[in-house]
């Protein structure tokens, strides 16, 4: 492969974070050749060392210079916003007929402004947030929820079908990541019934086990409760996605309520139960860790002796 040749099976990849890393992987496995840029350099040399179908880039510039097709994959809306716009992005680089398929967690209204200044260019773009965490992606089964035209959605299913196992259609340019600010607030707040459900019940003398057991037999069972009850009473919070990216989810998904004029009173609650996670120096945790929070009001921890 020559460096600066652009061929129609390249993909160019940025952001090899937590989630990237693995979701950049499924697409090597898929055959898909790679460009990869990441601000940690490391992460883009790891993965050239692992194949030798990957090619490393100094800059989205240089990503779009050698791939039509470009997935992000990056923490929050003025991360993008500096890659699409920023010097040496990727909306002065990306020709006509290009395709760029976002799939961070971002504001509608950045995934908005993307695609409209990207469309005056001739360029696609797609915003597809996804579900799943670190494990999903792993897995290659993440969900995946996506806005934009039709057309773009069946050329870009194939990249898709290789990272996830749900991927869903959800409407035009922006939708993705109103989805995606709905499935945030219902993740939230399943978290915040399970850590309410397991600190009452482990305080009043009831095995957590037994808890979980019992909850994850009838309607109040969830996909929280079944991937990371157990985690919660073990209190292992390595981070599969940290509190301080969900407390961003949970502003954008507070801002779209508010441009909506929808009232999200519970989303609010939860919000403050996570800026108190970050304000106690647990925002790197996993958002399971919420339930510590709720030890700390209850001066109570799962699986010590009070």
């Amino acid at each position: 492969m020559k460096v600066g040749e652009i061929v129609a099976e390249r993909i160019g990849f940025i952001g090899l974070g937590i989630m990237g890393r693995p979701m950049a992987r499924h697409l090597v496995k898929a055959g898909y050749e790679l460009v990869a840029h990441s601000r940690s350099r490391q992460h883009v040399d790891a993965l050239c060392a692992e194949s030798t179908t990957v090619i490393g880039a100094d800059s989205p510039r240089a990503v779009a210079e050698q791939a039509a097709t470009v997935i992000t994959m990056l923490p929050d809306s003025p991360d993008v916003q500096d890659v699409v716009f920023g010097e040496n992005g990727l909306a002065a680089t990306m020709q006509s007929g290009g395709l760029l398929v976002d799939m961070s967690t971002i504001s509608p209204e950045v995934a908005i402004e993307v695609n409209t200044t990207l469309a005056a260019k001739g360029v696609a773009s797609l915003d597809a947030p996804v579900s799943g965490g670190e494990q999903g992606a792993i897995n290659a089964a993440l969900s995946i929820m996506v806005g934009g035209e039709a057309a773009d959605v069946e050329r870009a299913m194939p990249l898709f079908q290789a990272m996830g196992s749900t991927i869903v259609h959800v409407g035009a340019a922006g939708a993705g990541q109103t989805v995606k600010a709905c499935n945030q607030i219902m993740v939230a707040l399943h978290y915040a019934a399970a850590s309410e459900a397991l600190v009452l019940g482990a305080k009043a003398g009831v095995d957590p086990q037994k808890l979980i057991q019992v909850l994850s037999g009838g309607l109040a069972t969830s996909r929280v409760l079944e991937m990371k009850g157990q985690k919660m009473v073990d209190r292992q919070f390595a981070p599969g996605f940290r509190v301080d990216l969900h407390r961003k989810d949970l502003a954008i998904a507070l801002a779209s309520g508010k441009a909506q004029g929808v009232p999200l009173p519970a989303t609010a609650l939860v919000d403050q139960l996570f800026q108190a996670l970050a304000t106690a120096g647990r925002g790197d945790l996993d958002h399971s860790a919420l339930i510590t929070i709720y030890e700390d009001l209850a001066n109570f921890q799962l699986g010590r002796v009070n």
